[in-house]
């Protein structure tokens, strides 16, 4: 591309880019450095984005797609995902187009005119391997096929790009490679077997740090100021942290596509698909179940201003205001009772619904609010009382 002189000469540029046929804007997209195996030297191990796109700054999108088009690289926008090399050229390409919005890129909305800009200023100094840099687009939010679109997908999650449990990250599991991590940085596995022995004579031997398909989330995210992760390996990176969120050491954990809407305080496990709501708190120990541990496949959500108590198990859905005291686990299957008394109080709180009866299962009071969940200490019986206050977590901590 030639270079655009003014803004007006550049959003014609992208008018015109966009009325070629079979242009698509792309749902996400973004420009990542790569990792490649140690042994499999051909192999991605991770991707990582300065930036990322989600449903926003087509503009950018199309000068990429135009740029790629002049290096003989065609998009197929019929195409799920679609990863690309980039090279010296494309960048000269892509800053050429941005030379009006050039003055305004740092520190602006302008970011992907900085990447562009970092990089050629990078790569104009210190070179680079072929195939390190590239740019990726997502069309359809479809099953993840490479390494580079799973990571963006699990960027979207983390920087609440997306809300959690909204797009589809089937295939996963199978797309990322199971590494040893070294100071962020993975390892195969197989190179680790290879050449052992060499290593381990020389002083070499890399200190792991874990084995697993996924990072953790601070190696690739930058939480809010008021956000506090008392522990690295505490949070899978995926997961999704509201402003305000702590997650203290010990028996707390947050799994990839789970995490908090809110001001949340997080002392035990957060299970994928989980979620919790604003003003929450996980007690120490406590367990929110996933959705492959017993809830039928059905994703648990904890509403707000809501307490599970240490060492409790919610296995199901909860609404605002609720409790459930320490060591109690409240599955789908578990008996509760609830007679007249607080029987009247929790419909009067829960008007969309009317319960009759004396004995429920747990999944019957699943999203209810005001519920506070104990047992009988005479009897041992699980019963449900009415919540006599909502839960309110301590400022000065948050």
């Amino acid at each position: 591309m030639n270079v655009i002189e003014t803004t007006d000469a550049f959003k014609a540029c992208v008018e015109t880019i966009k009325s070629k046929p079979a242009y698509k804007d792309p749902l996400a997209f973004g420009i990542c450095r790569v990792d490649y195996g140690q042994l499999h030297v051909d192999r991605v191990l991770q991707a990582t984005y300065p930036l990322i796109n989600w449903n926003e700054n087509f503009g950018s999108a199309a000068i990429f797609i135009e740029a790629l088009s002049e290096q003989n690289i065609h998009v197929d926008f019929s195409a799920d995902e679609v990863v690309c090399n980039i090279n010296i050229a494309f960048l000269e390409s892509c800053l050429n187009a941005f030379t009006p919005y050039a003055d305004e890129a740092i520190g602006s909305a302008h970011k992907n005119i900085q990447v562009i800009s970092a990089l050629y200023n990078q790569l104009k100094q210190e070179g680079f391997r072929e195939g390190e840099f590239r740019v990726v687009f997502l069309f359809n939010d479809a099953i993840c096929q490479s390494v580079e679109a799973t990571y963006l997908k699990l960027y979207a999650l983390s920087q609440a790009k997306v809300p959690l449990r909204s797009i589809n990250l089937n295939g996963a599991f199978g797309v990322l490679p199971n590494v040893a991590w070294s100071a962020g940085m993975p390892i195969e596995l197989d190179w680790l077997r290879e050449f052992e022995i060499e290593l381990k004579l020389s002083n070499e031997y890399p200190h792991i740090d874990f084995v697993d398909k996924f990072p953790r989330f601070l190696q690739h995210i930058i939480p809010a100021d008021n956000t506090r992760i008392l522990e690295t390996s505490k949070v899978r990176f995926g997961a999704q942290l509201h402003a305000g969120t702590t997650v203290m050491p010990g028996a707390s954990y947050i799994n990839f596509n789970a995490g908090t809407t809110g001001v949340s305080m997080v002392e035990g496990r957060i299970s994928s698909s989980a979620i919790v709501g604003d003003g929450s708190d996980v007690g120490g120990g406590a367990s929110i179940l996933g959705v492959l541990s017993g809830t039928d496949g059905n994703p648990i959500s904890v509403g707000k201003n809501s307490l599970l108590g240490a060492n409790s198990v919610c296995g199901i859905p909860l609404g605002n205001g609720c409790i459930i005291d320490a060591g109690l686990a409240i599955l789908e299957g578990t008996k509760v009772g609830i007679y007249p008394e607080e029987l009247q109080k929790i419909n009067k709180a829960n008007p969309a619904v009317t319960l009759k009866g004396e004995i429920f299962k747990g999944k019957d009071l699943a999203g209810l609010n005001g519920l506070h969940f104990r047992q009988d200490s005479l009897t041992g019986e699980i019963i449900a009382k009415r919540s006599t206050r909502e839960i309110k977590l301590n400022a000065d901590l948050h």
